[in-house]
This record gives structure tokens, C-alpha cells and sequence, in this order.
């Protein structure tokens, strides 16, 4: 019988280093890496220009997500999900694709402060200009009033990483 693997998220502000950390845990560690903004960008390409559209686009992916991370899971590889995990109701659903087939979930916050995500985004659109339409002050500060850090009820064991203290 083969054990399901681990599934891994991460929680932070835009601009945090969650696509960063994913990346390289997924080398360490030899895992799939599942990433959002590539889906999207492949599945729905030009068609996000604002906040509701990534929302919206964001959602139809859920349905064959699960299914494909799922049967990833049961054949026993690790999966390092780069989806935003920044609220609770993006948290819970994420949660599930472990929980419906007992995998193991292993949950990263990125801790860093707003000052610092802003100088991240601007070093971003410097080297990645084709994301500096979205990757703006103004939508950081409209996704961030959305943000809710997350608790211990939410997950057994919350691995913080304190970008300011490092």
C-alpha cells in the first residue's frame, strides 16, 4: 500500500517570497510544483487585468486541481502548492485536497511586513516587466485588506518564517 504524500502551502503577502520558497522547496525535496500564476497563465492567457478576474479565473481551476493533486498525493509524491493561502476560505479548500485522502500537509507563513513586500514588488516588475500592470501598490494594497493571518486552529503545526528577523 502506498502511503499518500505530503502536501506543502504557503501563506504570506503578495510580494512575500511565496513563489520564491516554493521553488526551491520543491528542489530540495524533489516535488511537484503545482504553480498558480503558470496555470493561469497558460489556461487563461491576457484575460487578467484586475483583481475580480484573477478571482474568478482562479476558481475554475479548483475542480480538476483537486483531482490532479490528489491522485499525485496517493501515489505517494510531494506536492508544493505556490497558491495563495491568505485567507481562510482559500486556506480550508486547500486544506481538503490533503485531508479527503489523509496526506500529510506541511503549512509555511511568511512573515514579512508591508514595507518590505512593496520593495519586493517593485524589484519584480524591474525584472519580470510583463507582470508590472498587476503588480502594482494599488493592487497590493487592495488584495492585503484581504489578508488574514493564520492560527494555530487552522493547522496542526505553522512553521513561521520571520522575514524581518532574518
Amino acid at each position: 500500500m502506498v502511503v499518500a504524500g505530503s502536501l506543502l502551502l504557503f501563506c504570506g503577502k503578495m510580494g512575500a517570497g511565496k513563489s520564491t520558497e516554493a521553488k526551491k522547496i520543491a528542489l530540495e525535496r524533489n516535488a511537484v510544483l503545482i504553480s498558480e500564476d503558470d496555470w493561469l497563465a497558460t489556461l487563461y492567457p491576457d484575460q487578467i487585468k484586475s483583481f475580480e478576474d484573477y478571482i474568478n479565473y482562479s476558481g475554475l481551476l479548483r475542480s480538476l486541481l483537486k483531482i490532479h493533486v490528489q491522485n499525485i498525493l496517493q501515489a505517494g509524491a510531494t506536492v508544493v502548492m505556490d497558491f495563495s493561502a491568505n485567507t481562510k476560505k482559500q486556506r480550508a479548500w486547500l486544506k481538503i485536497l490533503a485531508t479527503e485522502i489523509q496526506a500529510n500537509i506541511e503549512f509555511t507563513y511568511l512573515k514579512v511586513s508591508n514595507e518590505s513586500c512593496l520593495q519586493q514588488i517593485a524589484r519584480r516588475c524591474i525584472e519580470q516587466p510583463n507582470r508590472a500592470a498587476f503588480d502594482t501598490e494599488a493592487v497590493f494594497n487592495h488584495v492585503t485588506q484581504y489578508f488574514e493571518e493564520p492560527s494555530d486552529s487552522e493547522f496542526y503545526n505553522i512553521k513561521v518564517i520571520d522575514k524581518e528577523t532574518l
